[in-house]
């Protein structure tokens, strides 16, 4: 970026804390602004206070529910009151855990609730940006968090699985309706530690076991600077030729054949 050149911005839900965290970082120091909207005001608070002078003048915290259309179109208005423009939107926002319980006790309401927040949140947020991200100079970039679980699932998390494969269907379905002015794309990430990247984590945390980073074929656990690269990626003019995918970031576990011995 030259001084006269604009910074780009980028807008990231679940900002605060695990993978949404690691893409903050990963945006600031790419010096783009960065819209952090997440439901914890604390984390946002901690999240700040990591960062120099000058990447916490480039990031800009909001408190939101994704799920809620209200709030979705309140943080939209104010980034066009504020910013005036819009280049990236990552949306990282979802309820982490997977389990369930039993289907057949699985309440309609906490189904509804992992639905509205892991996919929904996702429709409101592109409804409601794609009309600045249209007139993005670079051209609109939007990236949608998914996980490796949408090809392969543990018992009970039936909730969550649905709701990561309802992401990989509406990031193809809007790279074709947004396209050409917004490349649409998704990544679905496998095992990645996020114990250092959560509101007052310790310096230092406990390491994984050998077996855990020795099921994966790239030899270890994922980390929350491993799916942020490729957010940068994604964001760059590198990948013009690349929409409507889910990239898969799982250190190889969904091709590695598991038998009982």
């Amino acid at each position: 970026m030259t001084p006269d050149t604009p910074p780009r911005v980028a807008l990231v839900t679940g900002a605060a804390q695990g993978i949404g965290r690691g893409i903050v970082r990963r945006l600031l120091a790419d010096d783009f602004v960065v819209w952090c909207v997440d439901n914890n005001d604390s984390a946002l608070d901690d999240l700040r206070s990591q960062l120099g002078p000058d990447q916490a003048a480039r990031m800009h915290g909001a408190r939101a529910d994704v799920a809620s259309e209200q709030h979705v179109e309140r943080v939209l208005e104010r980034i066009k009151r504020e910013s005036g423009r819009l280049d990236l939107l990552v949306n990282n926002a979802g309820l982490a855990g997977p389990f369930n319980g039993p289907i057949e006790e699985l309440a309609l309401a906490d189904w509804q609730r992992v639905i509205d927040v892991n996919l929904t949140g996702h429709f409101l947020m592109t409804k409601h940006a794609a009309r600045m991200l249209r007139q993005s100079p670079h051209g609109g970039v939007i990236v949608n968090m998914s996980s490796s679980r949408y090809l392969q699932s543990e018992p009970q998390t039936e909730a969550y699985a649905a709701s990561k494969g309802g992401i990989d269907a509406l990031t193809h379905a809007l790279a074709i309706s947004l396209g050409p002015e917004i490349r649409v794309n998704a990544i679905a990430p496998g095992w990645i530690d996020v114990r250092a990247e959560q509101k007052n984590a310790p310096d230092t945390v406990d390491p994984l076991r050998d077996i855990d980073h020795d099921q994966h074929p790239a030899g270890r656990v994922g980390h929350a600077d491993d799916i942020a690269g490729i957010v940068a990626f994604l964001a760059s003019p590198d990948a013009v030729f690349i929409t409507g995918q889910t990239l898969v970031a799982d250190g190889g576990m969904t091709r590695k054949m598991i038998y009982a011995h």
